[in-house]
């Protein structure tokens, strides 16, 4: 690295592989499935393309969650690094909701025509504002520590929710307005320049490694 590029945060941005509660399509929340057999292939598969590309990270902090988890001890143990586990990554909190199928949600609750971000999902966990709140604190966090290179593996809700707090893009009413698209394994680039206040945003979605993922 250059002087000047050590100034700089590189940070990607990584869904976790496919767990149980994505193959079963099940609210997760931060129920702690593991993953899939499907979803640690999805890793290494990263994880080897990683290396031809002989892409580097100074750090790997993880959600707690086993399905978070695994995934960043998979990629890091090829790429010969360890991991850091910090709770602000984990996913949200999403109340009664918690483990259950889409089919069950949609049959024991109702669902109101009009939802503010203030309010909670599932009765009593993280409404949109909430989670935003946190992703903000995620945000923070990271960009007091030294400039380098990060990889974050977290959850699709989190991560959705970090990508509109460097744009600057508060939640809807609705659950209306930009999503960030995140499959499993699926990637974002971003960097950031502190003297500016500048972010550069230069990949979404990236899943050339597993092709059909969703």
């Amino acid at each position: 690295m250059t002087e000047n590029k050590q100034k700089l945060f590189f940070i990607t941005l990584l869904r976790h592989g496919e767990s149980v509660g994505n193959a079963e399509s099940r609210w997760q929340g931060q129920a702690d499935f593991p993953l899939t057999d499907r979803g640690r292939e999805q890793a290494r598969a990263l994880a080897a393309r990683w290396l031809r590309e002989k892409v580097q990270f100074d750090h790997v902090i993880s959600s707690p969650l086993s399905r978070a988890r695994e995934t960043a001890e998979i990629i890091a143990s090829e790429l010969n690094l360890k991991v850091e586990h910090e709770p602000l990554w984990l996913e949200r909190d999403n109340g009664e909701f918690s483990g259950l199928t889409a089919q069950e949600v949609r049959q024991n609750f109702s669902h109101p025509d009009f939802y503010s971000p203030y309010d909670p999902v599932g009765s009593d966990g993280e409404g949109d504002w909430e989670l935003f709140l946190r992703a903000g604190q995620a945000l923070h966090s990271l960009l007091k520590r030294e400039p380098a290179r990060y990889l974050i593996v977290s959850h699709g809700g989190l991560l959705n929710q970090f990508m509109h707090a460097v744009v600057g893009v508060a939640p809807q009413a609705n659950n209306a307005g930009t999503r960030f698209r995140f499959g499993n394994t699926a990637f974002a680039q971003l960097v950031y320049f502190p003297n500016q206040h500048r972010w550069a945003i230069d990949r979404i979605n990236d899943h050339a490694h597993w092709p059909d993922t969703d």
